[in-house]
Protein backbone atom coordinates (compact mmCIF):
# COMPACT_ATOMS: atom_id res chain seq x y z
CA UNK A 1 0.00 0.00 0.00
CA UNK A 2 2.75 2.41 0.92
CA UNK A 3 4.63 1.59 -2.29
CA UNK A 4 1.47 2.20 -4.34
CA UNK A 5 1.01 5.64 -2.77
CA UNK A 6 4.64 6.50 -3.46
CA UNK A 7 4.28 5.44 -7.09
CA UNK A 8 1.10 7.48 -7.44
CA UNK A 9 2.91 10.47 -5.96
CA UNK A 10 5.72 10.09 -8.50
CA UNK A 11 3.28 9.85 -11.39
CA UNK A 12 1.40 12.92 -10.15
CA UNK A 13 4.69 14.84 -9.77
CA UNK A 14 5.80 13.89 -13.28
CA UNK A 15 2.41 14.92 -14.66
CA UNK A 16 2.55 18.28 -12.88
CA UNK A 17 6.15 18.81 -13.97
CA UNK A 18 5.12 18.19 -17.55
CA UNK A 19 2.23 20.66 -17.33
CA UNK A 20 4.37 23.25 -15.62
CA UNK A 21 7.16 22.81 -18.16
CA UNK A 22 4.69 23.13 -21.03
CA UNK A 23 3.18 26.24 -19.47
CA UNK A 24 6.63 27.73 -18.94
CA UNK A 25 7.77 27.12 -22.50
CA UNK A 26 4.59 28.55 -23.95
CA UNK A 27 4.77 31.62 -21.70
CA UNK A 28 8.45 32.10 -22.56
CA UNK A 29 7.67 32.02 -26.25
CA UNK A 30 4.85 34.51 -25.75
CA UNK A 31 6.94 36.80 -23.58
CA UNK A 32 9.91 36.72 -25.93
CA UNK A 33 7.88 37.70 -28.96
CA UNK A 34 5.85 40.49 -27.31
CA UNK A 35 3.08 39.92 -29.79
CA UNK A 36 5.42 40.04 -32.80
CA UNK A 37 6.81 37.16 -34.72
CA UNK A 38 10.38 36.14 -34.00
CA UNK A 39 11.25 36.65 -37.66
CA UNK A 40 10.44 40.38 -37.38
CA UNK A 41 12.55 40.78 -34.27
CA UNK A 42 15.59 39.24 -35.90
CA UNK A 43 15.41 41.33 -39.09
CA UNK A 44 18.19 43.83 -39.45
CA UNK A 45 17.29 47.48 -39.79
CA UNK A 46 18.25 49.76 -42.65
CA UNK A 47 20.39 52.67 -41.52
CA UNK A 48 22.05 55.43 -43.57
CA UNK A 49 25.37 56.36 -42.04
CA UNK A 50 28.75 57.57 -43.20
CA UNK A 51 30.38 55.31 -40.60
CA UNK A 52 28.77 52.17 -42.02
CA UNK A 53 28.65 52.66 -45.80
CA UNK A 54 27.10 49.26 -46.53
CA UNK A 55 23.93 48.62 -44.51
CA UNK A 56 22.91 45.07 -43.55
CA UNK A 57 19.95 45.06 -45.90
CA UNK A 58 18.88 47.02 -48.98
CA UNK A 59 16.63 50.04 -48.64
CA UNK A 60 13.78 48.48 -50.63
CA UNK A 61 12.89 44.92 -49.60
CA UNK A 62 9.69 44.56 -51.57
CA UNK A 63 10.29 45.16 -55.24
CA UNK A 64 7.66 46.13 -57.79
CA UNK A 65 7.50 44.57 -61.26
CA UNK A 66 9.54 47.45 -62.73
CA UNK A 67 12.12 47.07 -59.98
CA UNK A 68 12.39 43.34 -60.61
CA UNK A 69 12.94 43.86 -64.33
CA UNK A 70 15.57 46.48 -63.52
CA UNK A 71 17.31 44.00 -61.20
CA UNK A 72 17.34 41.46 -64.05
CA UNK A 73 18.84 44.10 -66.35
CA UNK A 74 21.49 44.76 -63.71
CA UNK A 75 22.91 41.26 -64.17
CA UNK A 76 23.89 42.14 -67.74
CA UNK A 77 26.54 44.60 -68.93
CA UNK A 78 26.27 47.99 -67.22
CA UNK A 79 27.16 49.86 -70.41
CA UNK A 80 23.65 49.09 -71.68
CA UNK A 81 22.03 50.76 -68.64
CA UNK A 82 21.05 54.41 -68.89
CA UNK A 83 22.01 56.95 -66.24
CA UNK A 84 18.44 57.01 -64.89
CA UNK A 85 18.44 53.22 -64.56
CA UNK A 86 21.73 53.29 -62.66
CA UNK A 87 20.31 55.91 -60.31
CA UNK A 88 17.15 53.83 -59.85
CA UNK A 89 19.31 50.78 -59.03
CA UNK A 90 21.25 52.86 -56.51
CA UNK A 91 18.00 54.02 -54.91
CA UNK A 92 16.90 50.39 -54.54
CA UNK A 93 19.97 49.72 -52.39
CA UNK A 94 20.40 53.07 -50.61
CA UNK A 95 17.97 55.77 -49.51
CA UNK A 96 20.48 58.65 -49.55
CA UNK A 97 23.79 59.51 -51.20
CA UNK A 98 26.82 60.70 -49.21
CA UNK A 99 26.17 64.39 -49.95
CA UNK A 100 22.55 63.94 -48.84
CA UNK A 101 23.67 62.24 -45.62
CA UNK A 102 26.23 65.00 -44.90
CA UNK A 103 23.83 67.82 -45.73
CA UNK A 104 23.45 70.25 -42.85
CA UNK A 105 20.06 70.42 -41.22
CA UNK A 106 18.29 73.22 -39.38
CA UNK A 107 18.12 71.18 -36.18
CA UNK A 108 20.45 73.63 -34.43
CA UNK A 109 17.70 76.25 -34.59
CA UNK A 110 15.40 73.99 -32.62
CA UNK A 111 18.09 73.32 -30.03
CA UNK A 112 18.94 77.00 -29.60
CA UNK A 113 15.26 77.96 -29.45
CA UNK A 114 14.52 75.30 -26.84
CA UNK A 115 17.54 76.46 -24.82
CA UNK A 116 16.31 80.07 -24.86
CA UNK A 117 12.83 78.99 -23.83
CA UNK A 118 14.32 76.97 -20.97
CA UNK A 119 16.52 79.89 -19.87
CA UNK A 120 13.58 82.30 -20.08
CA UNK A 121 11.39 80.01 -18.00
CA UNK A 122 14.19 79.62 -15.45
CA UNK A 123 14.61 83.41 -15.28
CA UNK A 124 10.89 83.86 -14.69
CA UNK A 125 11.00 81.24 -11.94
CA UNK A 126 13.96 82.95 -10.22
CA UNK A 127 12.23 86.35 -10.48
CA UNK A 128 9.00 84.91 -9.05
CA UNK A 129 10.90 83.39 -6.14
CA UNK A 130 12.72 86.67 -5.45
CA UNK A 131 9.44 88.58 -5.38
CA UNK A 132 7.07 86.17 -3.66
CA UNK A 133 9.09 83.47 -1.87
CA UNK A 134 12.23 84.94 -0.30
CA UNK A 135 11.99 87.40 2.61
CA UNK A 136 13.24 90.97 2.17
CA UNK A 137 16.98 91.55 2.47
CA UNK A 138 18.20 92.28 5.99
CA UNK A 139 19.40 95.81 6.71
CA UNK A 140 22.98 94.57 7.25
CA UNK A 141 23.35 94.40 3.44
CA UNK A 142 23.01 98.19 3.06
CA UNK A 143 26.29 99.91 2.11
CA UNK A 144 25.81 102.61 4.78
CA UNK A 145 25.42 100.06 7.58
CA UNK A 146 28.38 98.02 6.31
CA UNK A 147 30.58 101.13 6.37
CA UNK A 148 29.55 101.72 9.99
CA UNK A 149 30.39 98.09 10.85
CA UNK A 150 33.87 98.41 9.29
CA UNK A 151 34.50 101.65 11.20
CA UNK A 152 33.42 100.01 14.47
CA UNK A 153 35.74 97.03 13.85
CA UNK A 154 38.63 99.44 13.19
CA UNK A 155 37.81 101.45 16.33
CA UNK A 156 37.83 98.24 18.39
CA UNK A 157 41.15 97.22 16.71
CA UNK A 158 39.88 93.71 15.89
CA UNK A 159 42.74 91.27 15.11
CA UNK A 160 45.50 93.89 14.83
CA UNK A 161 48.41 91.50 14.16
CA UNK A 162 47.43 89.63 10.97
CA UNK A 163 43.79 90.40 10.39
CA UNK A 164 41.48 93.19 9.43
CA UNK A 165 42.92 96.01 11.56
CA UNK A 166 46.52 95.25 10.56
CA UNK A 167 45.79 96.65 7.08
CA UNK A 168 44.62 100.04 8.44
CA UNK A 169 46.99 102.91 9.09
CA UNK A 170 45.67 104.55 12.25
CA UNK A 171 48.00 107.59 12.03
CA UNK A 172 46.99 108.56 8.46
CA UNK A 173 43.40 107.24 8.76
CA UNK A 174 43.54 105.21 5.52
CA UNK A 175 44.21 101.67 4.27
CA UNK A 176 47.85 100.62 3.97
Amino acid sequence: MLGLMAAAGHVRAMFLRGRVAAALTSSRATMASHGHGVDQMSKSKYWDSVDTPLPDRPFKDKLSAADKSLKQKEKGPWQQLSKEEKIALYRLMFRQTYPEINQKTDEWKTVVGASFIFLGFTGLLVWWQAVYVYPPRPPTFDAELQAKQVQRMLDMRINPVEGFSSKWDYEKGQWK
